[in-house]
């Protein structure tokens, strides 16, 4: 125990920071976008603060002084605000929505997401903005009368007691770090509610996040009694009613036949509210289909395995989500890529051709309902099952139609490259288009498309020669019985693949990496910090190491060797999570104001190491000014997919990247685009879909709105197979060459092909029994030499794990070694491990040289 109360102290430095502005004037300092020159589109969204024409820039981070609502804010919001519909998605509809102004404004408000609404899940996934107005309240700004406060107040009640106990059972058994992540399941309880009436809202929610992953159990992924008993009477019994899911991902939402409006408004950042009362009334509506399928729990496949402790296999292969469902032909609830709007859409296919290797087809969408929407047109690509099984369909492109008023029609065009989903034949180490016929199908959702062209490929036409690079997983992957009927394609247009038009890549594994000369001129010290995350030379820094001084509530920075200034890297794959509020000591360290834990993870310690934390906490000088940093809370990583709209995703990064600029951080800590294998996996919500293309495809175009800013990059995360927090540190994912290729890898490939991320972050997890921040084949080989990537590769936030483990910790010169380039958060034990490496010739030189002049480069490149 004696150990997590000191890591308790130590978690103080990474400034997860909630805080309370303090009134002062306002006050604006520092550089913004305008100021700097670096004129572009954003300043249409944060940089336009009328403070920024009196001050002269200097050369560090914006100060915001005061508790005025500060322009960007505002900016970030409404422009956010002019989207975040298109994320929900309407699941069942009857017509009874959206109101009509007819309607009654009288509304009777149920579920633990009236009061307890969820912008965004736990650990990471939160960012500390200005405030938040729940569900409640943002129907009462919205003019109804909400008619159930006495019901809500004794909920309340009921929960607050719920809570109480699981907070001492928790720390009944050592509370404090060994319950991170840990979440409250939803009570049962007995309350008399009004069963009739005229509108009613049911909105029910789910947390999740960083460190545990969500149960299949009541009041987690299935209902409670309560939810459900009050669900059903509640739509049987009122005029209007509908069921609004708050949620980061799937629910079981099998027994509700009753229910006939079903709405996934999932978690949107700080407009989750008003965007529901936006949708209820009509002013905007939901335009949005699912990244992942929901269904009935037991319909998900469990070929292979998930949450084991020690080894995890991935039996299942390349049949995730979809693939399977689609494949094996059941019958799910809500297949990928469904959602209904306000109104209804009928589409046609106008034109399909083929010029070389690129398929492209029109499709004309017409508005046939009685509403405005927006509708979204997806491309599948059936390969023929040859040599190698294939899936039934996969996900190839999309794109979304413009604002469609009733009986208005618009042309949408779709087009992929085939050798851009060629598959991986193992045995030879090849990406193939095998011998048959490809089918592309275009619809608006897996389960509802039409074939618009047959490509024919004569012969076998090799793409991409490569190594196998990942190991044995132990096992064969699955491979499931083809039970569909022979489809009639004979009207159906025909093509024929000029093989001529793909030309085949050999990768070359032995291209040397760059040592800059000035790296080279450095001592070993100063070499071995730049890999090394900043740190303090104490007992607290040699667990865990210190967070950034340079902006408060930051996750960490890089050493500052030979006159280089620190690289600031923030968390929060929805929005930067920096302190709200932090002061500057004699020196200009950034402090945050409130020391570092949120309250939501501060009830997890007992009372007298909570006591502990609060004394902790620095305390600015009587008279010193106080700083402000309120971040913008952007839609989760699962809502934003939803979207199928690049141009929003894009818009996100853009407002993130605006607000890098403005507070001095260079590297953010997402976008996080790992695989949805299980519905179950914790950080799902950070996450994108269970479809590698879409997570590929949101993820470039968050990147171009990011790095198009000054000194602005991203760090995608979390390279790779890290799809499960049960033992996150020290488990293997045991995953086939091919499934990883295919799924795992996919994604990051796009990204880094489409928008050249500056940074990547490995993940926790080994792959096949080796450290994934360990593996030279995956970092240098895959990473670098087959995909291209130039930029710089980091760990996750390595922390020691003692106990009984299968596998050992990482270590640092392994890392070094593998041509990772910094290890974080760094300890002086992570330090000195790299200079023992040296000096018993296990780390040469050159290989501690090439990882430092990436830091090096960095450095030097923020300075310009």
């Amino acid at each position: 125990m004696k150990f997590f109360n000191i890591l308790v102290i130590a978690l103080l430095l990474i400034n997860l920071a909630f805080a309370v502005p303090i009134k002062k004037k306002c006050i604006v300092t520092g550089n913004t976008g305008k100021e700097n020159g670096n004129k572009n589109e954003s300043e249409e969204i944060g940089n336009n603060n009328e403070a920024d024409d009196d001050k002269k820039a200097i050369n560090g981070p914006t100060r915001f002084e005061g508790d005025e609502i500060f322009p960007y804010e505002t900016e970030h919001i409404n422009t956010l605000a002019s989207y975040t519909s298109e994320c929900t998605v309407l699941l069942k509809k009857n017509g009874d929505f959206p109101l009509t102004k007819k309607d009654t404004r009288k509304v009777y408000l149920y579920g633990n997401g009236v009061r307890k609404t969820i912008k965004g899940g736990t650990g990471s996934g939160d960012v500390n903005s200005r405030s938040f107005d729940n569900i409640e309240t943002a129907f009462t700004k919205g003019g109804f009368e909400i008619l159930t406060k006495d019901f809500l107040d004794a909920y309340d009640e009921i929960y607050e007691k719920a809570n109480k106990e699981f907070q001492e059972e928790l720390n009944s058994n050592g509370g404090g770090f060994l319950n991170f992540g840990a979440i409250m399941t939803e009570p049962d309880y007995d309350l008399p509610y009004v069963k009739e009436g005229d509108l009613a809202i049911y909105v029910l929610s789910r947390i999740s996040g960083e460190g545990t992953d969500r149960k299949p159990i009541k009041g987690d992924l299935f209902l409670t009694d309560t939810e459900r008993k009050m669900i059903n009477d509640l739509a049987k019994g009122f005029k209007k009613f509908m069921l609004v899911l708050n949620t980061g991902g799937p629910m079981d939402l099998s027994d509700l036949d009753s229910v006939e409006n079903v709405l996934v408004l999932s978690q949107l950042g700080v407009n989750t509210s008003n965007t529901l009362v936006d949708v209820i009334t009509g002013a905007k509506y939901p335009s949005g289909k699912l990244a992942t399928t929901w269904t009935k729990y037991e319909d998900y496949q469990t070929i292979g395995d998930f949450a084991e402790k020690d080894d995890t296999n991935y039996k299942e292969g390349i049949y995730v989500g979809y693939r399977y469902f689609d494949t094996v032909n059941t019958n799910v609830m809500y297949p990928f890529g469904f959602g209904l709007g306000y109104t209804d859409f009928e589409y046609e296919i106008k034109s399909a051709k083929l010029n070389g290797e690129t398929f492209e087809v029109k499709t004309n969408v017409k508005n046939v309902g009685k509403y405005k929407g927006k509708e979204v047109m997806e491309l599948y690509l059936s390969k023929p099952n040859t040599s190698l099984d294939e899936p039934y369909q996969i996900l190839v492109n999309f794109a979304k139609t413009k604002e469609l008023k009733p009986k208005q029609k618009d042309t949408v065009t779709i087009k992929f490259k085939l050798s851009d989903f060629a598959s991986y034949d193992t045995k030879t180490a090849t990406y193939i288009l095998d011998k048959g016929d490809y089918v592309v199908r275009v619809g608006n959702s897996s389960r509802n498309t039409k074939p618009c062209g047959v490509i024919k490929v004569k012969s076998r036409i090799d793409v991409r020669k490569v190594d196998n690079k990942l190991g044995d997983p132990g096992f064969k992957d699955y491979v499931p019985e083809l039970n569909r009927k022979k489809e009639n394609l004979s009207k159906v247009k025909k093509f024929t693949l000029n093989a001529k038009s793909i030309k085949k890549e050999v990768i070359d594994y032995g291209k040397p990496y760059e040592i800059n000369e000035a790296v080279k001129a450095l001592t070993l010290e100063e070499k071995a910090k730049l890999v090394i995350g900043a740190y303090v030379e104490d007992a607290i820094g040699s667990l865990i190491g210190a967070a950034s001084t340079t902006v408060a509530g930051a996750a960490g920075e890089t050493a500052k060797v030979a006159g280089l200034k620190p690289v600031v890297m923030a968390d929060g794959p929805a929005g930067l999570r920096l302190a709200k509020s932090y002061f500057l000591d004699e020196n200009g360290n950034a402090y945050n104001l409130e020391g570092g834990l949120p309250a939501s993870m501060l009830e997890l310690f007992p009372e007298d190491i909570r006591k502990t934390i609060e004394a902790s906490i620095p305390k600015p000088k009587e008279g010193e000014p106080i700083y402000h940093q309120y971040a913008t809370a952007i839609p989760i990583g699962t809502a934003i997919a939803q979207s199928w709209n690049k141009e929003f995703a894009r818009i996100c990064g853009d407002i993130v990247g605006t607000e890098m600029e403005m507070f001095g951080v260079q590297l953010w800590l997402a976008p996080a685009l790992n695989i949805h294998r299980s519905i179950l996996c914790g950080r799902n919500f950070e996450y994108y879909s269970e479809d590698p293309y879409i997570s590929g495809a949101i993820t470039a175009a968050i990147t171009s709105g990011v790095q198009k800013h000054k000194n602005a990059f991203v760090t995608l995360k979390h390279f790779a197979a890290n799809n499960q927090e049960t033992n996150r540190y020290l488990n293997s994912s045991n995953v086939s060459e091919r499934a990883m290729r295919e799924i795992y890898l996919k994604g990051f490939e796009i990204a880094i092909k489409e928008a050249n991320p500056k940074a990547i972050m490995t993940s926790y997890n080994l792959i096949n029994g080796i450290h994934s921040n360990e593996s030279k084949d995956l970092t240098s080989d895959i990473l670098r030499k087959e995909f291209g990537y130039k930029g710089i590769v980091m760990t996750d936030w390595v922390m020691k794990m003692e106990g009984d483990y299968k596998y050992p910790n990482p270590t640092a010169y392994k890392v070094i070694k593998a041509t990772g380039d910094i290890f974080m958060p760094g300890s002086k034990a992570d330090y000195e491990n790299v200079l023992e490496a040296i000096k018993n010739n296990e780390l040469t030189m050159e290989e501690l040289e090439i990882s430092a002049t990436r830091i090096y480069n960095l450095a030097k490149e923020i300075e310009n």
